[in-house]
């Protein structure tokens, strides 16, 4: 599902400040909607101060719990209880303090290899989303929550695997990862992962100002290809931002 070319960036000072400004934008968009919500969650390191913040009582208390699901844009294909399972740092860290249990969707790896994990999520999703064809003006998700790798691959869409270009199933098996961890993944595809009212990229530290740079730039990456049916917001910390950014 296509999205919309508008990007916006905003850059904030730090990546405390950058985990303050994205619970607020989803706690807003949780707000706007009065029934059923979908938030999409992402792995890795960077969200993790994010989600220990949706667990303090300030943020705990404006958000309706009974009524918002959460799920999971990619997952390394690993037991769930192991270390690298993306699900369980955020049920670490909030969503088993916080979420009603039937709200958490994790992505199922007690498969026997990816493509069958990939083929259940996509089943779940069409569940709850009750069709199973996306249209173009009822999204999938409220908030579709993303990070940008080294390769500028997001979510696991990685550059030139055949999973960036499907165009019909809302997730894929990628059996083998760009970079570290070096494990099978399970991943939404740009179908699903586009069909939000606001996707959410969260870039942090000095270490992503390379990558940056190529994505502004407008370079054909995986992460570029991802944007919202809505809103796509780019959260920046200084120490992301290139040089020529700064200021504006």
């Amino acid at each position: 599902m296509a999205g919309s070319d508008h990007r916006q960036l905003i850059a904030v000072a730090d990546a405390k400040a950058l985990a303050r400004a994205a619970a607020d934008r989803i706690v807003a968009r949780i707000a706007a909607n009065g029934g059923r919500v979908a938030i999409c969650l992402t792995g890795g390191s960077s969200p993790k101060q994010l989600y220990e913040l949706l667990a303090t009582e300030s943020y705990r208390s404006q958000i309706p719990w009974p009524r918002v699901h959460w799920f999971i844009g990619d997952e390394r294909f690993v037991p769930a209880d192991n270390p690298l399972d993306n699900m369980g740092m955020a049920r670490q860290t909030f969503l088993d303090l916080c979420a009603p249990t039937a709200n958490v969707h994790p992505i199922p790896t007690d498969t026997a290899e990816p493509d069958e994990s990939a083929r259940f999520y996509e089943s779940e999703l069409q569940s709850f989303y009750g069709a199973k064809h996306l249209d173009s003006v009822r999204p999938l998700f409220d908030v579709v929550l993303m990070g940008v790798g080294p390769d500028g691959h997001t979510a696991s869409l990685f550059p030139g695997y055949p999973a960036l270009e499907e165009t019909q199933r809302w997730v894929a098996g990628v059996p083998e990862a760009h970079v570290a961890p070096f494990v099978p993944r399970v991943t939404l595809t740009l179908p699903a992962l586009n069909s939000c009212r606001e996707m959410l990229f969260e870039v942090s530290g000095a270490d992503k100002r390379a990558i940056l740079t190529r994505v502004l730039a407008g370079e054909n990456l995986p992460a570029n290809r991802a944007r919202s049916m809505g809103e796509t917001i780019w959260l920046v910390d200084k120490a992301a931002l290139p040089e020529n950014f700064r200021g504006q």
